[in-house]
């Protein structure tokens, strides 16, 4: 098998996020709300979570969910449809994009706007 695969995963409740560490040392986390599937999961659905087939799937018993590794590495989080609705304007992917304007609220985009009329 070629490429990163799970070793471990697990929640955690502190930081609201599911970590996965892959068999590089590197570790991903997410936010259950933002994969398909896990949206609506309590805390109790999120206390066990196996790594199956050789480390390429992550199982969620309780809510019998299942994330593919490879796609996940993608950032792949649920179906195209799902996809979609985290990426349409005002989803949670454009809410994360807004938050993340440097110091002072301008973005990149406005200052390069701006930068040739001094």
């Amino acid at each position: 098998m070629h490429g990163p695969r799970a070793d471990s995963a697990h929640y955690d409740a502190g930081r609201n996020r599911v970590i996965v560490r892959l068999t590089t040392g590197v570790e991903i986390g997410f936010s259950p709300r933002d994969v398909e599937g896990l949206q609506h999961a309590r805390l109790e659905d999120l206390r066990t979570i196996e790594v199956e087939a050789f480390g390429l799937g992550i199982r969620f018993p309780t809510l019998d969910a299942d994330l593919y590794v490879p796609r996940l590495l993608e950032g792949v989080l649920g179906s195209k449809a799902w996809m979609m609705r985290l990426e349409a304007p005002g989803g949670r992917k454009s809410r994360i994009a807004a938050g993340a304007a440097p110091r002072g609220g301008r973005s990149t985009r406005a200052r390069k706007a701006t930068a040739g009329k001094r």
